[in-house]
């Protein structure tokens, strides 16, 4: 079984130990390195080129928006934000540069896993906090409301089209697949692809078609 390879970059030593120690637990996890900011970040990415990036916002030097931005331009590494910060601007700043998923540091462990292995195979995956804070603030007063694109998206997600079938199939990038699924969870107010497809199943956002 291949390892999913983890560079871990965050501006406090202990919390990269920690983490490492951690992630280093699973079977299927290999940490290959760890980075104090964005741009250390950026210099080791080519050269370890891990599976996925857990990344810190706030940091010296480069902080992990502009990180993420870069790094999406130049490699392949799914981005999975972890950290303090919850705010709005900032889950959105994240998102929309390119982040696969968006953690707060005080998630249980084995969401941590759970979150690592989803986001090495591109799946986008928000913390129930995060997902809740999305939703509060892209929500409309009465109802939640998917786009025609989220929808569209969504559609072929409940149909086991991956993100990459799906990018093909409407002529976006995944990059813009996994933004456009992000945006919907935190409406939806869920974590994930199954649970954002049951949710707009059952209150009938969602329709399929025999």
């Amino acid at each position: 079984m291949s390892r999913i390879r983890i560079l871990i970059v965050d501006d406090h030593p202990v919390v990269r130990a920690g983490l490492a120690g951690l992630l280093s637990s699973q079977p299927d996890f290999e940490v290959v390195g760890e980075a104090g900011n964005g741009q250390e970040a950026l210099n080791m990415l080519e050269r370890l080129d891990p599976d996925v990036v857990l990344m810190d916002l706030r940091m010296p030097g480069m902080d992990g928006v502009t990180a993420i931005r870069r790094m999406r331009s130049q490699s392949k590494s799914q981005v999975l934000v972890l950290t303090t910060f919850d705010t709005d601007a900032e889950i959105v700043q994240a998102v929309e540069a390119g982040a696969t998923g968006y953690l707060l540091k005080d998630v249980p462990r084995e969401e941590l896993f759970r979150a690592v292995r989803l986001t090495a195979r591109g799946e986008a995956v928000l913390s129930p906090p995060v997902a809740a804070r999305l939703l509060g603030r892209m929500r409309s007063p009465s109802e939640e409301h998917l786009s025609n694109r989220e929808l569209e998206v969504l559609g072929l997600v409940a149909k086991g089209f991956s993100n990459k079938e799906i990018a093909k199939r409407l002529h976006i990038s995944e990059a813009t697949v996994k933004t456009h699924l992000l945006h919907t969870f935190g409406k939806l107010g869920v974590d994930d692809r199954t649970a954002a497809v049951t949710a707009a199943l059952e209150r009938g956002i969602l329709r399929l078609e025999g």
